[in-house]
C-alpha cells in the first residue's frame, strides 16, 4: 500500500511530461503519415485518374475501415500487455507502410499500402490514452489527452506544408518525369520522406517506463497471466469463418451472428444501388459486421466489460456524439486544399505553407484550449466536459461556411485559422468521459471502440460523402469548385444529430460516473 502511495504522488511529474513529450510526437508521425494525402490528392487524382468520390474512399475508408476493425484487438492487447511495446511497433510498421507508398505505381498498389498504414497506426491511441491516465491524475485527463491530441493537428499541419514543398521543389527539380530517380513524382517522393524518421523513432518510444496499470486512481491492476493468448483470441474474434468457431467455443449465437450479417449485407447492397459505389460500402459492411463479431464475442467471454461499455446510454450517447463531429473535421480537412487549388490562383507549396502553418497552430490551441475548459467545467458539473461540443458548433458552422466562399484567398487562409479553435476543441473531450465509465482494466477497450466510431462515422464517411457529393454537384452543372463549395457545406447539416446526442449524454453521464463502481460489482467483478 505504501509503494502504491509513493506511486501516486509522483503523478504527474517530470517523467509524466517527459513520456507525453515521446507520445505527443508518436501522435506527429500518426497524422503527418494520414495526412500528407490531402495535399498530395491532386497529383495522385492527376496519374491514377480517380474521382472525388474514389479519393475520399481511399484517404478515409480504405485506412478507417483496418485502423478501426484492428484498433480493438490491439487495444485489448493494450489493456494486458506491454503499451510502450505495442506502440513502438506500430510505429514501425505504419512507418514502414507509408514509405513503401512511395513505390506505389497503381491506385490498388496505394490502397494495399494505406491499409497497412491503417494496421499500425491502430496499435497507437488506446495504448497511449491508457498509458497517460495512468501517468497522470484524473482531474487532468481531458488536459492531457488534449496535449497528446494536439499532435494530431501539428502532424496534420506539417503534412500539408511538408507536401506541398516537396511537391513543388521535385517538378522544379525534374519538369520531366523521365529525368527523376527511378521515374519518381513528387508525390512519391513525399511518403518517402515522411515515412523513414517514423521508423528510426520506434526504439525511442520502445525506452519509455511503462506505468503501473490502474494506479492513477488507487485500483491497480495484477499482471496478466496469458497476454499473447488474449491477443490471439481477439484477433480470432474479427476474422470471417474462424470467428465464427471461436463464438461457438465461447458460448456465442451463430444464428445471431447470421442474422447480423444478412442485415448489414442488405444495408450494404441497398447503399451500392443509391451511389453506385461498390467498394465504399463493402468495405464499411464488413467493418459493420467485424465489430458486431467482437461485440458478440466480447459479451460471452467478458460479460463485465460489454455490459459497462455497450449497455450504458451514457457511454453510448457520448461515443455517437462526437464522431459526428469528426465528421465534419475529416472531411473538410481533406478536402480543404483541394477547394483551395479550384477556387484560387495559387499552388500546393502556398497552400500547404498556409493551411499547414494555420491547422498546426489553430488546432494545437483549439485543442489544448479546449482540453483545459472541460476539465474546468467538470468541475462545475459532472456532465461538464460535454459543453465544448456546442462550443465547437456554434464556431465551427459560420467560420467554415465563411472560409469555403469567401473570393478572397487570404482571408481563408485566416479563416482557416481561426475556424480549427472551435473544430479542434473537442477531441479531449470523449476519450476522458468513456474513460471515466470504465474501470481501468477496460480502458484501452472502451476508448478503441470510440476510437472504431469516431474513425468509421468520421473517417471513412466524412471526406467519402463531401466527395460523393460534390461528384453530384457536379453532374447537375456546377464547376469543380463549386460543387465541393456546396458539398461541405450541406455536411455541417450533421451537426444537428450532434446536438441531440449531446443533449442525451448530458442527462445519463453524471449517475453513470458515479455508479460505475456498484455497476461493476452487480456484474460480478471483483473490486
Amino acid at each position: 500500500m505504501e509503494n502504491d502511495n509513493d506511486e501516486r504522488n509522483k503523478l504527474g511529474g517530470f517523467y509524466s511530461h517527459y513520456a507525453l513529450f515521446v507520445l505527443a510526437i508518436v501522435s506527429i508521425f500518426n497524422f503527418v503519415d494520414r495526412n500528407i494525402l490531402a495535399i498530395l490528392s491532386q497529383d495522385i487524382q492527376a496519374d491514377l485518374g480517380i474521382s472525388d468520390a474514389y479519393m475520399g474512399f481511399l484517404y478515409g475508408t480504405v485506412f478507417a475501415l483496418f485502423y478501426a476493425v484492428f484498433g480493438i484487438p490491439l487495444a485489448r492487447f493494450a489493456d494486458v500487455w506491454v503499451r510502450r511495446s505495442i506502440i513502438a511497433g506500430g510505429l514501425f510498421f505504419w512507418s514502414l507502410m507509408t514509405a513503401l507508398s512511395g513505390f506505389a505505381r497503381s491506385f490498388a498498389m496505394l490502397a494495399t499500402f494505406r491499409v497497412g498504414v491503417g494496421i499500425g497506426e491502430a496499435s497507437a491511441t488506446p495504448a497511449a490514452y491508457s498509458m497517460l491516465a495512468d501517468y497522470y491524475p484524473p482531474r487532468l485527463r481531458a488536459t492531457v489527452i488534449a496535449i497528446y491530441s494536439g499532435g494530431a493537428y501539428i502532424g496534420g499541419g506539417i503534412g500539408l506544408f511538408l507536401g506541398g514543398f516537396i511537391l513543388d521543389t521535385w517538378q522544379t527539380l525534374y519538369p520531366e518525369v523521365t529525368d527523376a530517380p527511378f521515374n519518381m513524382k513528387g508525390w512519391q517522393v513525399a511518403f518517402l520522406v515522411v515515412g523513414i524518421p517514423g521508423i528510426l523513432m520506434a526504439g525511442w518510444v520502445r525506452s519509455l517506463r511503462e506505468p503501473r496499470r490502474g494506479i492513477s486512481e488507487g485500483l491497480p491492476v495484477e499482471e496478466y497471466p496469458r497476454p499473447f493468448s488474449l491477443l490471439k483470441t481477439e484477433l480470432a474474434s474479427i476474422f470471417p469463418i474462424i470467428n465464427l468457431l471461436a463464438l461457438k467455443r465461447d458460448g456465442g449465437s451463430i444464428y445471431i451472428n447470421l442474422i447480423a450479417a444478412l442485415v448489414i449485407l442488405m444495408v450494404a447492397i441497398t447503399l451500392v444501388f443509391l451511389t453506385g459505389n461498390v467498394p465504399q460500402w463493402v468495405a464499411l459492411g464488413i467493418g459493420a459486421y467485424l465489430t458486431f463479431c467482437w461485440a458478440q464475442s466480447l459479451k460471452a467471454r467478458d460479460p463485465v466489460t460489454f455490459n459497462m461499455i455497450f449497455c450504458s446510454r451514457a457511454m453510448q450517447y457520448t461515443i455517437f456524439a462526437f464522431p459526428t463531429l469528426a465528421f465534419v473535421g475529416y472531411g473538410i480537412g481533406f478536402w480543404t486544399p483541394a477547394l483551395m487549388l479550384r477556387l484560387h490562383d495559387t499552388n500546393p507549396a502556398e497552400v500547404g505553407m498556409y493551411l499547414g502553418l494555420g491547422g498546426a497552430v489553430g488546432g494545437l490551441l483549439g485543442v489544448t484550449l479546449g482540453g483545459r475548459l472541460a476539465d474546468w467545467a467538470k468541475t462545475r458539473h459532472p456532465a461538464g466536459r460535454l459543453v465544448v461540443g456546442y462550443i465547437s458548433i456554434l464556431g465551427t458552422v459560420p467560420l467554415v461556411l465563411w472560409m469555403i466562399y469567401t473570393k478572397d484567398l487570404r482571408t481563408a487562409f485566416i479563416l482557416w485559422f481561426f475556424s480549427h479553435l472551435f473544430s479542434a476543441s473537442w477531441p479531449s473531450v470523449a476519450p476522458a468521459t468513456v474513460t471515466d465509465l470504465v474501470l481501468p482494466r477496460m480502458r484501452a477497450a472502451a476508448t478503441a471502440y470510440y476510437v472504431l466510431i469516431v474513425t468509421m462515422i468520421g473517417l471513412a464517411l466524412g471526406p467519402y460523402c463531401m466527395g460523393q457529393l460534390s461528384d453530384f454537384y457536379a453532374i447537375g452543372g456546377k464547376t469543380s469548385a463549386e460543387a465541393l463549395q456546396a458539398a461541405i457545406a450541406s455536411s455541417l447539416l450533421i451537426f444537428l444529430v450532434t446536438i441531440i446526442l449531446l443533449a442525451l449524454a448530458w442527462r445519463h453521464v453524471p449517475e453513470a460516473e458515479e455508479t460505475r463502481l456498484e455497476r461493476a460489482r452487480a456484474l460480478g467483478e471483483k473490486i
